[in-house]
Order: structure tokens, then sequence, then C-alpha cells
């Protein structure tokens, strides 16, 4: 079963200097029907203009992912965790007992990326940051894990059963997903289109998946996306 999650179903918010289309509740945008899903709390794609950004702010209970699709962003905490984001880069941070942190572009473009929220195994955990970058050539035409809970095939940790994909496709390319029974998926279309087992899909589409045991991507267009394998 898939239940597709139209982009221009998102949530809308526009503030200038911050463009944020949100797939599940969020902020002022509340939609009791659209909370999450399974451990996936937000998704929220957030385009930020030159020399503008989130100053520092206060987070707790949540795992952080920030994941660059152009541009770049500047990230700072309280942990001591800092580091500059590009394309290719992905950022997780365990806010856990309480953090705060800052999100700036201090380039003269725009940046566009995802933040993407996962409701954490247990609340209270030590807060933590970690960066890593994840080559063009290791997702083209597959599926690369980038977050896991045992940071398998060097991923990111996660602290929750969920295993986060990416993949990159050029057109006519597939990219195939074996889930195990009793597994679910969102896939999320960062940018291009494609289809998801024949569904014909656009950038900021997302697809919810259960009793689904392969999975098959295939771009009708340069193609990036995630694939959430979520219990």
């Amino acid at each position: 079963m898939m239940n597709v999650r139209p982009s221009e179903a998102r949530g809308h918010a526009n503030h200038g200097w911050l463009d944020s289309h949100h797939t599940f509740s969020f902020a002022s945008y509340f939609d009791p029907d659209n909370m999450g899903f399974r451990a996936l709390r937000v998704i929220n794609e957030d385009r930020v203009q030159a020399g503008e950004g989130f100053d520092t702010h206060p987070h707790r209970d949540m795992e952080i992912i920030t994941y660059p699709l152009s541009g770049a962003i500047a990230h700072r905490d309280s942990t001591g965790g800092q580091g500059l984001l590009r394309a290719g880069e992905v950022q997780r941070m365990t806010a856990g007992t309480g953090v705060m942190h800052s999100e700036m572009n201090g380039s003269n473009e725009d940046v566009h990326f995802l933040q993407i929220w996962i409701i954490p195994e247990k609340k209270g955990l030590k807060p933590e940051y970690e960066q890593k970058f994840f080559p063009e050539k290791d997702r083209q035409g597959r599926w690369r894990v980038v977050a896991s809970p045992d940071a398998r095939d060097g991923s990111l940790t996660v602290h929750q059963d969920v295993v986060l994909n990416s993949t990159l496709l050029s057109p006519g390319e597939k990219a195939e997903y074996t889930l195990p029974k009793g597994r679910h998926a969102w896939v999320q279309i960062a940018r291009g289109s494609g289809t998801l087992n024949g569904v014909a899909l656009k950038a900021g589409d997302g697809v919810a998946v259960s009793d689904e045991s392969s999975l098959v991507l295939t771009a009708s267009e340069p193609l990036e996306a995630l694939l959430f394998d979520l219990a």
C-alpha cells in the first residue's frame, strides 16, 4: 500500500528570508491528519536567503538531520559542534536533554536544504553532533545508507530504529529497495521526477509505504530522493 503526499498539499510559510514547505504539521501549519509517519515527525524543505538564517534557539528530545541540496549552511551548537554543510554532506544532531543551535547562510547565494526530525527511542539522551560527506559516486544508481541506529557502512548514528537512505538517479536509471516484512517506508523526492512502483512522483512529493516488499524508483529526469526504512 502506497499513500502519496503531493508536494502541493504541504504546508507553506514564506517569511521573506525563509521559504519553507512542511510535509507534516509544523509551527503555524497545524494539520491533525499529517502529524508524521511512524517515528518520522518533520520534513521541512527550506530555502534561506543569503546572509540570513535561524538565530540561536533551543531544541530537546529530537533527532535532527540536515540534508543540503544546494548552497552552504553554517551550523553551531552548544555541544561545541560546528560545521559548514554543503550538498553531499549530512548532519545529525541529538537534541536530547537540551541544546542551543543556529543555522546561518553566510554566503552570497540562497541555500536549499531539508530539515528532518525523528522522534528518538527515548527521552533525555546526551546531546551530540555529527557530520559526514557522502560522495555522489556512492549514491548514484543505488540506495546509500546515510543514517542508521548502528552507524552501518560508515553512516551517521541516529537514536531510533530508522535507516535513512539517499540516491541519485539519471534519466531511465533505477534504484531498488527490499523492505523487510513488518517494516514501513517513507520516500521523499528531493528534486527531479520519476516513478515509484509505477506511480508518478515529482519534487516535493512524499510517499508512505506499508505492506510492500519491493520498491523500485525510476527517474524520468535527474532525481534525488530519500528513503526512510521505519519500524
